[in-house]
């Protein structure tokens, strides 16, 4: 399987399998897809439970060194253009706010902001090491599993955008990569992740999208452990 700049093609992709070019979309045999979105939502919320206590003290730590709510919302689009407020973990607060906040609640819905072409690993906005570290090893989309086991994301799929990184860098081609359920991980998530520009990140979703299958559902997500576990490419 590859991809290039003009039509993904240039660069050999990693994975476990070679996948040919007339490799069939697995949607169109609604039984085996339908299988692995009920293996998926069982599966993430198995890892709920597994992960509570990691889950729990993360969300502890945040709200101690914040004295904010240590969960966040933020608004995206999802599939078909149905709204979603996507959770994480609280990984940005001012130092201000900590010398002079008070926690309340635990989720915080943030208006949606302008998403930078590039992430930049030195953050002002990252003022705990802590909090770095939930970013570095994905933590802090941890809370993510609760929309894989409710149904409205997937494991694998294009991440969830805002209107306006839609309206932006997808324009006409928006449509395609919201005819399905926003991933938690997703092909740009395991070839480069932040380090990436929004315009390799479109052309690797729609590559995503048009080639999606069984095997590359499954090839994706075992290339995303070792990414993950590593922290490679994410700040």
């Amino acid at each position: 399987m590859r991809y290039s700049e003009s039509d993904p093609g240039a660069q050999t992709l990693t994975f476990p399998e070679t996948l040919s070019g007339s490799e069939p979309d697995a949607r169109a045999v609604p039984a085996a897809w339908a299988a692995v979105t009920f293996a998926e939502r069982i599966a993430a919320a198995a890892l709920l439970v597994m992960l509570s206590p990691v889950l729990a003290v993360t969300g502890i730590v945040i709200w101690l060194l914040s004295r904010r709510p240590p969960l966040v919302a933020h608004a995206r689009v999802g599939q078909g253009g149905a709204p979603i407020w996507v959770l994480k973990f609280r990984s940005m607060w001012s130092r201000s706010a900590v010398r002079g906040g008070r926690p309340a609640g635990f989720v915080e819905r943030l208006k949606t902001e302008p998403v930078p072409e590039l992430k930049n690993p030195m953050d002002p906005r990252i003022t705990s090491p802590f909090a770095a570290f939930c970013r570095k090893f994905s933590i802090d989309e941890l809370p993510q599993l609760w929309h894989v086991a409710e149904g409205r994301m997937s494991l694998v799929g294009p991440r969830p955008m805002t209107a306006d990184e839609l309206a932006e860098h997808y324009g006409p081609d928006a449509g395609k990569v919201l005819a399905v359920k926003p991933g938690l991980t997703g092909l740009w998530q395991v070839r480069g992740r932040s380090s990436l520009t929004h315009r390799r990140r479109r052309k690797l979703d729609l590559f995503l999208v048009r080639r999606m299958s069984v095997r590359l559902y499954v090839a994706i997500l075992f290339a995303t452990i070792p990414r993950v576990l590593a922290g490679k490419d994410a700040w």
